[in-house]
């Protein structure tokens, strides 16, 4: 049974490999900077789009951004997706960029919860602040985890 427990870790890498070796035969069409970020938003696609206007926070980005809008699979309401017009480069969507909050999709990603929100609630729920009074160590390290979230909702 040890004998098999390393395969699995190799395997992993092995289709990680082969996936990234397919991405470059294709001509690198499957990077990151350039994929569609989507949200499901619970409204009719003529309220997601009112008079052909984006919400509020994907019209702050229009003029960099490419928005499309499609009824969500089984009439669940509709697939509200935005991507960068100009693809990000590799290194600003890598991890360490991610955790320094230098990933320009990282403001594509807020803007389309922030829009989800709105258009579901018509508010943007935001977290109280400070959570405790004093600080506690699950306080800093909710804060911390918060701070690494950019906002996004995402860790």
């Amino acid at each position: 049974m040890k004998k098999a427990l390393w395969m699995v870790p190799v395997a992993a890498v092995g289709v990680a490999a082969a996936r990234k070796a397919g991405s470059a035969a294709r001509g690198g069409e499957d990077r990151a900077g350039d994929r569609w970020l989507t949200v499901t938003v619970n409204r009719p696609e003529e309220d997601v789009r009112q008079d052909g206007k984006l919400p509020e926070p994907l019209e702050r980005l229009a003029d960099r951004i490419d928005v499309r809008t499609q009824p969500a699979p089984g009439d669940r309401g509709t697939e509200l997706a935005a991507r960068l017009k100009e693809p990000a480069p590799p290194e600003a969507t890598s991890v360490p960029a991610r955790l320094a909050g230098q990933d320009p999709r990282q403001e594509v990603r807020r803007a389309l919860r922030e829009a989800k929100a709105l258009l579901e609630t018509g508010e943007v729920m935001l977290p109280d602040t400070p959570p405790t009074t004093r600080p506690t160590p699950g306080g800093r390290l909710v804060g911390l985890l918060s701070r690494r979230s950019g906002g996004e909702g995402v860790l």
